[in-house]
């Protein structure tokens, strides 16, 4: 049964590297894909002794995604109730030999504690599935890491006989094990909506380190999410298809053959690999003739000016009336990168706008097949 299982393990992690075989994921910047957001949620004692009131916290959050799959997150929450949060004697002694007092409204600050953790974040949505260029619409995550938590105040508990008992440490170590629930909105998905049931172990609450239900809390977190916009002009990783690359290359290479003088092979091939979106012009007239004054470059799968596709359309006079032309790679399906090129058509033309000049006519090509004419958009003087 263990073999069976093990085989079953190894034909499934196989088969999803070898699907994302053929695409690689750019190397993000050092501020790159990093993201901050606020949470609210509720927690009670983990044994269920006793469930309510319930705790109120509030906290924030900060993260980077090093890759698709993986992220490390900074969280810090207070806690404004005292139910189970601090643990002695309950008035009778207990056959587990754990004390379980709650003190409840016997801390006069406001804040009554405050927990501070790096957690790490395995988004699996993506790492059973693959990352296609863009988050998904629902991702599963789950959240672990340990952490610092302070009490405030005095914390001991009376015997039914007199005395008191100290009602443990002031500081605790911590561990969190949850689960996020993550719903990525807007056409961009910069913002995230997340719910993440969770647990919060207090690791030293009896002294020793452990896990027990009895020093812990079970809680639930909403919380909101921003993703900051990285250097590539989106709000999330790009991925690039190696596979179609290589068959374009391959193309070329036959073109070459064939019309060794009139395509520009090497250097595609130069930028193909190198640069991901810097397509080349060729000498069929598409990007070199009729009376061309720019040609705005776009990265891969993107509608989006960067800044130098402006610095470019700035160098184009105010006053003029201009033809814009916008083509697409051959990535994709030929509707989809028509509407591409439409897209980067329309960016071009609310630009030149938008400075003063008139466009006659923006459209977009999609894929001139049998030419290198790729991720551009030829602006033309009339």
């Amino acid at each position: 049964m263990m073999r069976k299982f093990i085989f079953t393990l190894v034909v499934m992690f196989t088969t999803m590297f070898s699907v994302n075989a053929q695409t690689a994921t750019e190397n993000s910047k050092l501020f790159d894909n990093t993201y901050a957001g606020v949470e609210v949620g509720v927690t009670t004692p983990f044994n269920f002794n006793s469930t309510f009131p319930l705790n109120t916290v509030a906290g924030i959050k900060l993260g980077k995604e090093l890759t698709p799959v993986f992220a490390l997150e900074a969280e810090g929450f207070a806690v404004f109730n005292t139910n189970a949060y601090r643990y002695g004697f309950n008035g009778s002694i207990p056959t587990d030999g754990s004390f379980n007092v709650h003190k409840n409204g016997s801390v006069n600050t406001f804040v009554k504690a405050t927990n501070i953790g790096l957690n790490g974040v395995i988004n699996w949505s993506n790492l059973l599935f693959g990352y296609k260029g863009t988050p998904r619409f629902f991702e599963v995550k789950t959240n672990t890491g340990l952490g610092w938590l302070h009490y405030f105040g005095e914390y001991t508990s009376k015997f039914p006989v007199g005395g008191f008992v100290p009602a443990g440490n002031e500081n605790v170590m911590t561990a969190k094990t949850g689960i996020d629930f993550a719903f990525n909105l807007g056409n961009k998905k910069a913002h995230t909506i997340t719910v993440t049931p969770a647990i919060y172990w207090g690791l030293n609450e009896a002294n020793d380190i452990n896990f027990n239900k009895n020093y812990a809390q079970f809680g639930i977190m909403v919380g909101y999410t921003y993703h900051f916009k990285t250097s590539n002009g989106t709000h999330s990783f790009k991925t690039y298809d190696v596979g179609a690359m290589i068959d374009e290359i391959d193309r070329l290479n036959d073109e070459l053959v064939k019309k060794p003088k009139e395509v520009e092979v090497i250097k595609y091939v130069d930028r193909v690999v190198n640069n991901y979106n810097a397509p080349v012009t060729n000498t069929e007239g598409y990007a070199t003739g009729f009376g061309v004054n720019e040609t705005v470059y776009f990265a891969y799968d993107s509608a989006e000016l960067d800044n130098r596709a402006k610095e470019t359309l700035d160098k184009l006079g105010e006053n003029g009336i201009y033809v814009v032309d916008a083509y697409a790679s051959s990535e994709g399906n030929t509707n989809y990168n028509l509407k591409l090129s439409q897209r980067r058509a329309d960016a071009v033309k609310e630009y030149l706008e938008n400075r003063g000049a008139k466009v006659e006519r923006a459209t977009g090509h999609g894929v001139l097949f049998g030419t290198t004419t790729g991720r551009v958009a030829v602006v033309k003087l009339k």
